[in-house]
């Protein structure tokens, strides 16, 4: 509980502090519903999503008999965590070689969440390497290769402006040659409408499944928690043409719209894997709905 308590402290203070306030105990009326809502809203949950939740918590109470506000909290509580199933667990067991492409726009911390599931992923004993497969940007292959020393694991890379393909090309005759089991793959991530971005991202997934047939293996979104709702709009067009298995939240210890996760999952449906809660290399964690709901109630 710690890390999710901790990592989740501006959106338990936007959403705790202000449901503390409405769910006292006093008697359950309109203005119940009405501050109920602009909270979710606020905590960036949505407004269908919201809705939604909404619905619920009145329907509960009604078929309770619950007439104080101190009472719906539990309510509250399981309302949010049914929105969201638990993530099955990653396709990347079972085979010589299993591939992770990462897709997702620049600055949303896709090239550090790399690395940071590749350090988690060599502490559970896996044999890493990693695919510097965004050329567009120098910058990016540079910050790849100073993270993959980090977690000490290996970067096959090239020039800026090379071929993204051939790069992911290499990088797979690298792991299969040297006896890695694990590939994770870097990508481009211009503006998430730019046609050509989606066509490069469909030719490099071309690559890999003439090299690996049933790969990728996953494709995980990074999706930058400060944007809340605008991340929504980014997910659901990389959904669309990048067939996306999981998705990878970032930076939700830097804002109070950690509610974005309920309506990026309803929109999108594809379940939400990692979630990362401040800078250091552990601090991409596996997601857990329980805890996560909890830690968004949890004062003490």
């Amino acid at each position: 509980m710690g890390i999710f308590k901790r990592g989740l402290s501006r959106t338990r203070q936007s959403i705790s502090g202000r449901i503390s306030q409405i769910l006292g105990n006093t008697e359950i009326d309109e203005d119940t519903w009405d501050d109920l809502e602009a909270t979710l809203i606020q905590a960036d949950l949505g407004l269908e999503t919201t809705d939604t939740v909404v619905d619920f918590v009145k329907e509960t109470v009604t078929r309770e008999g619950i007439t104080r506000t101190n009472q719906m909290n539990e309510v509250l509580k399981s309302s949010l965590t049914a929105l969201i199933d638990p993530p099955p667990p990653l396709n990347i067991t079972g085979r010589d070689l299993s591939i992770i492409l990462v897709v997702g726009v620049n600055g949303s911390g896709k090239t550090t969440s790399i690395a940071k599931l590749a350090h988690r992923f060599k502490e559970q004993g896996r044999n890493v390497i990693l695919a510097a497969g965004d050329t567009f940007r120098a910058a990016a292959i540079e910050q790849l290769q100073r993270w993959g020393e980090r977690a000490g694991v290996p970067v096959i890379a090239n020039q800026q402006g090379s071929d993204p393909g051939a790069v992911v090309y290499d990088a797979i005759q690298a792991a299969q040659s040297r006896g890695h089991d694990l590939l994770i793959i870097d990508t481009a991530g211009r503006l998430h409408n730019n046609y050509n971005l989606m066509r490069e991202l469909e030719k490099i997934k071309g690559v890999i499944s003439k090299a690996v047939p049933d790969a990728p293996h996953e494709v995980l979104l990074v999706l930058d928690g400060t944007t809340g709702q605008n991340a929504l709009k980014q997910g659901q067009k990389f959904a669309e043409s990048s067939n996306v298995t999981g998705l990878v939240i970032t930076k939700l210890d830097g804002t109070s719209r950690g509610g974005m996760i309920f309506s990026v999952f309803t929109e999108i449906g594809a379940p939400v894997q990692f979630i990362g809660l401040g800078e250091g290399i552990d601090d991409l964690v596996p997601f857990d709905v329980n805890q996560f709901v909890n830690s968004l109630f949890d004062e003490s």
